[in-house]
């Protein structure tokens, strides 16, 4: 259980569709949009952060493919010193919580007193592959172009979604529940956006264009208004799946999210105002094909290292990698008793998730964590827990305080 290590600013970017507004957005430049604005928004010089830790996945975005330092080249664009230590952390879909609990680790110590955590995914940058050409002696005929983004998972491995899919069904989930759960989503995030309540976390970006007046993006472009039931039990099942589908899955997204955090004294110093406490933080890994369950594990670690039980949480989120996620983690938290996942789920993804908000895969862990923290103080305060699963099965959980 950590103690007096606080949130004092949370921003992200809007998450854009696969090849939508944020697609000619440089890997770099698009990090350093929210690195840059959550100092900005409590007027905190650079030279207050101690270290840098970024969510990185695939650097083949970048345009330095050949070992970028990514979390360095984004906290020079942003305008941070040049004497800022950083680290980027490759977890896949964990890796923006996982920057998040190193901080916090380093604090602990007693190394630093600041940080900034959080990540960036630009999918729609992602370049096609030619392999071998290098000693091949290539002179004529077809060049074969892979295409990283087909069947996502890893060459030595089922893709994610038929693991998921293989665990949905042992669960006793059926597509159904899980196109449900998609609408459910969808339906959640729309609420909370006419409510105002992204307001706070989302930075509104005007995006230049080549001709006329820029775009102005103030909502994640993956949400559709227009979902229904009907339009997603004619999707077909992905990659053989037979419950897994394009629509109760998140998409290939865009996005980048930053959240500043320190030690109670530092925050003190700088005559700042806590926006919450970090009170646990946790990350397992499985087996590699029973991802589904992964935030079930990492959030019933946490619970434990703050000593703390579901019914103190009053709002939760469970990424939604695939729909099957939450419904499968939601199982097995409260023993596969169905009555009382019934009760669970109810306060989770209260906000929608993944599904609607979008899925830049090493950005959304903190955009949980910042999600859940603006969620409980307009609550007025209580305990929040956030889940991730990320690829091959690990998986991190975060409870914060307000």
């Amino acid at each position: 259980m950590y103690k007096d290590i606080v949130i004092v600013s949370a921003v992200r970017t809007p998450f854009g569709r696969f090849c939508g507004s944020l697609k000619e957005y440089d890997y770099f430049e698009l990090g350093a949009l929210p690195m840059k604005e959550v100092l900005s928004r409590v007027n905190v010089s650079g030279d207050q952060v101690d270290e840098v830790y970024w969510g990185v996945g695939d650097t083949s975005v970048c345009k330095d493919v050949y070992t970028p330092v990514a979390a360095r080249q984004t906290l020079i664009k942003a305008g941070l010193p040049p004497e800022t230590p950083s680290v980027a952390i490759d977890k896949a879909c964990v890796s923006a919580m996982s920057a998040v609990h190193y901080g916090c680790r380093a604090m602990v110590a007693g190394e630093i007193d600041s940080a900034i955590g959080g990540g960036a995914t630009s999918f729609s940058q992602e370049p096609l592959i030619v392999r071998g050409l290098r000693w091949k002696g290539f002179r004529l005929g077809d060049v074969k172009m892979e295409d990283p983004l087909f069947a996502l998972g890893y060459k030595d491995f089922n893709p994610v979604s038929v693991d998921t899919d293989n665990v949905a069904i042992e669960y006793g989930i059926s597509r159904q529940e899980q196109d449900e759960w998609a609408l459910r989503s969808h339906q959640n995030y729309g609420q909370a956006w006419e409510a105002g309540k992204f307001k706070e976390e989302m930075m509104t970006l005007e995006i230049p264009q080549k001709k006329g007046e820029p775009i102005v993006l103030n909502i994640d472009e993956q949400y559709r208004k227009d979902t229904t039931m009907e339009k997603l039990a004619k999707l077909p099942g992905i990659y053989g799946c037979r419950g897994v589908t394009a629509g109760n899955a998140p998409g290939l997204n865009d996005g980048a999210t930053a959240i500043l955090f320190m030690t109670k004294a530092k925050a003190d110093q700088l005559g700042l105002k806590p926006l919450a406490e970090i009170v646990s933080m946790a990350s397992i890994a499985i087996s590699p094909h029973r991802m589904p369950e992964g935030p079930a594990y990492a959030a019933m670690k946490a619970l434990d290292l703050a000593g703390l039980s579901l019914d103190n949480i009053g709002v939760m989120e469970i990424n939604e990698a695939f729909a099957a996620v939450p419904l499968v983690s939601t199982l097995l938290m409260v023993e596969k008793d169905k009555e009382k996942a019934k009760a669970l789920r109810k306060k989770t993804n209260i906000n929608g998730s993944a599904i609607a908000i979008g899925h830049p895969n090493t950005a959304s862990g903190a955009r949980i964590i910042m999600n859940l923290m603006y969620e409980l103080r307009r609550r007025g305060g209580g305990y929040a827990l956030g889940a991730i699963c990320g690829g091959l099965a690990q998986a991190d959980a975060c409870i914060i305080k307000v």
